[in-house]
């Protein structure tokens, strides 16, 4: 099947149909700006027929023993591997991403499959004791109802899958909105797999629409009870603003402005590889991403040197080429400030040892030391192939300045003695942080989120549990109760 043919549509209440608005997202190759698919946008009315889809669907998949819940997921993990490659070559596609990088984001998607399938075995209950007798204090752990989810453009199989898949193991029903530059790979061909694995309808219903056609009806609508969103910390504060006043729960995982921290006893060619990484996967377009690279000043020319001379190794363009290492941004007017961005801040003083170019949606690396500690780049998330490195002296002022920006998602600290890493790790203020290693990773089983503006709650594992059921306490009296009246 033709992916950007055939899943150009809502999908509501198991039925593919186009939108009802009076225009078009229109979905661009970003490398080569092919047009790849034209979806009429959903309006307000089918907002609310999703979500009301999703909640006459949700109560009898609650009661749906977990056992047979479950083999919807092992079934879709089975066909992600079936279609490996035409999902990989839909997101080379769709978003610019390497085949390095399809590869990475679906290894974790079936990883977070994996997930999903042991999640729907593993709420627990209570029974807890009370001061009264024959009192029996029960506490269950039921689903929430229906979860709305809204993803973002970066990694949008694995994202939307990270939420959808377990938020649906755990008994609920999904409403979700991709990204409006990724709606197939973020939205309709995660439902196609699912649907193709025996998900009842109504359980999950895409909407592909922007706030432009539909205002906050994603999230003022009184079905969901939660809302997962993952993207900018801008958009997140407007989502966390109108949850809180329709008293719904937010799960908020937001950007980042992670520092990489090498200290005076690193292993340094090491510390450049997982620098280079770090910064330039998916040209930098990762929440994760090492923004700020921190390098004691002992080893600050060294450092600098050799991670120079291998950003400047790395192959920029196409992303169907196995030796691209960074392809394209998402968009022109990412690739337009990323530019402008560098342009400022070696206009206000920096040097730039490398100096992207721009051709397109293609941004050729950049690497800038001598950068002012007030300078406004370094506190900022920057979504692009842009490396800053800083000098620091000793372990305080390095912590200090991993310490200075409002995010607190990622980290890493580089040291010869691990035991001294996870003391500064502690006093790093992320939700994260890695010693001797990349800051980019995520694993199905270990809390992920952030600390400040990097987001609220934490997803994966018992987390999932956490964010997407709720607690009910039943009590059971054995015998007669006395009343004072």
């Amino acid at each position: 099947m033709s992916y950007f043919t055939d899943l150009a549509h809502q999908y509501i209440d198991g039925e593919w149909k186009p939108g009802s608005g009076s225009w078009d997202i229109i979905d661009f190759n970003p490398y080569t700006g092919e047009k790849l698919a034209s979806i009429t946008v959903a309006t307000a009315e089918e907002v609310d027929r999703a979500y009301r889809a999703a909640e006459r669907a949700q109560t009898a998949w609650a009661e749906t023993n977990p056992y047979s819940r479950r083999l919807v997921f092992e079934r879709a993990l089975r066909l992600v591997e079936e279609r490996e490659e035409e999902i990989a070559e839909t997101i080379v596609a769709e978003l610019g991403g390497t085949r390095l990088k399809a590869a990475f984001e679906l290894h974790l998607a079936k990883e977070f499959l994996r997930e999903a399938i042991q999640l729907a075995l593993r709420p627990e209950g209570r029974i807890l004791p009370s001061p009264v007798d024959g009192k029996e204090n029960r506490v269950y752990r039921l689903p929430v109802g229906v979860v709305g989810v809204i993803s973002p453009f970066n990694f949008p199989f694995l994202l939307s899958l990270k939420s959808v898949a377990p938020a649906l193991a755990l008994g609920n029903a999904v409403v979700l909105k991709p990204h409006q530059n990724t709606p197939i790979c973020g939205g309709t061909l995660v439902a196609k797999v699912l649907e193709d694995a025996g998900l009842p309808a109504g359980l999950l219903n895409v909407v592909v629409t922007d706030i432009a056609e539909i205002g906050d009806a994603l999230l003022t609508h009184p079905v969901p009870k939660v809302i997962s969103f993952t993207g900018s910390d801008k958009v997140g504060r407007h989502v966390a603003t109108v949850c809180a006043q329709h008293f719904k729960h937010a799960v908020l995982e937001l950007g980042g402005n992670s520092a990489l921290i090498v200290l005076d006893d690193a292993d340094v060619d090491y510390a450049v590889d997982a620098a280079v990484f770090s910064r330039f996967v998916h040209q930098g377009q990762v929440c994760m991403a090492a923004n700020r690279i921190l390098v004691d000043r002992t080893l600050e020319q060294e450092f600098t040197e050799k991670f120079t001379a291998k950003v400047a190794t790395l192959r920029v363009g196409d992303p169907a080429d196995p030796a691209t290492h960074i392809g394209p941004l998402i968009n022109s007017q990412q690739a337009e400030s990323v530019s402008a961005l560098v342009d400022q801040t070696v206009e206000d003083g920096a040097t730039a040892l490398l100096h992207g170019s721009v051709d397109g949606n293609l941004v050729s690396p950049s690497v800038l030391t001598g950068i002012a500690p007030d300078a406004p780049v370094l506190s900022q998330e920057i979504f692009g192939p842009v490396a800053l490195i800083v000098p620091f002296d000793g372990e305080d002022e390095a912590v200090r300045i991993a310490n200075d920006t409002p995010y607190g998602l990622s980290g890493a600290v580089h040291t010869g003695d691990v035991e001294r890493g996870v003391r500064i790790a502690k006093r790093i203020h992320t939700g994260m942080i890695h010693i001797n290693d990349g800051t980019v990773h995520d694993e199905p089983i270990v809390p992920f989120g952030g600390e400040k503006h990097s987001g609220i709650g934490r997803l994966n594992g018992d987390s999932m549990i956490d964010a997407f059921t709720t607690q009910k306490w039943i009590s059971v009296q054995h015998g007669r109760s006395r009343f004072p009246f």
